[in-house]
């Protein structure tokens, strides 16, 4: 499954010029640890245990059970990060979502895909939960207020904005099965962010 999961992010970054290579692994059992929660005493000790290179390597985690629902959270760069956001750094995913696991319509694989565009700096497409204002920073994206969820053909959250909410993006809601592409100005902005704030640091 974690060969399949490189694969799967690889596939999906290939466009922003990324790719991602297998440095280590580690299969750990601890209880406390498999229910982490953000900011949670037992993230920091897993990552503590755990955390492997620098502010420019990803560190991914896959957890039995994130509770509430969740299937994953993720860091954001940062300029001259800390010790502890260092040690923090990275994603947490649902280990169902991975490539042929349990989680129904969410396993593909798209969940760390999805994470990982928070770890270049990535928004969600509906940030913000309005039509005005800043949304996710990022110009070719139509403006969104909710997040999308299933598998519709279309949706238009924000009709007197120009553009269709962007269903198939990953970093929206919707299943995995509907789930394809980045735009060039996502591309662009994690091309920046990770130049800036996390190559070489």
């Amino acid at each position: 499954m974690i060969e399949d999961q490189l694969t799967v992010m690889n596939d999906a970054y290939s466009s922003m010029g990324f790719t991602f290579n297998l440095a280590g692994s580690d299969f750990t059992v601890q209880d406390d640890w498999a229910a982490a929660s953000a900011g949670g005493d037992e993230e920091s000790q897993m990552k503590e245990a755990l955390h492997m290179g620098s502010y420019a390597d990803l560190n991914l985690y896959f957890l039995s059970d994130l509770g509430d629902g969740l299937l994953g959270f993720c860091y954001f760069p940062t300029e001259s990060p800390s010790r502890q956001t260092r040690v923090l750094d990275g994603c947490i995913n649902l280990a169902a979502s991975l490539p042929g696991a349990e989680a129904t319509n969410y396993n593909m694989g798209l969940t760390a895909v999805h994470e990982v565009g928070h770890w270049f700096g990535l928004y969600h497409v509906f940030d913000g939960n309005s039509c005005t204002g800043s949304g996710d920073f990022v110009s070719d994206t139509p403006v969104q207020s909710q997040a999308t969820f299933g598998c519709p053909s279309k949706q238009d959250s924000c009709p007197d904005q120009p553009g269709d909410d962007s269903i198939h993006n990953y970093m929206d809601y919707s299943y995995d099965q509907c789930l394809y592409e980045f735009t060039d100005g996502q591309a662009q902005r994690a091309r920046a962010l990770y130049d800036e704030y996390r190559a070489g640091n």
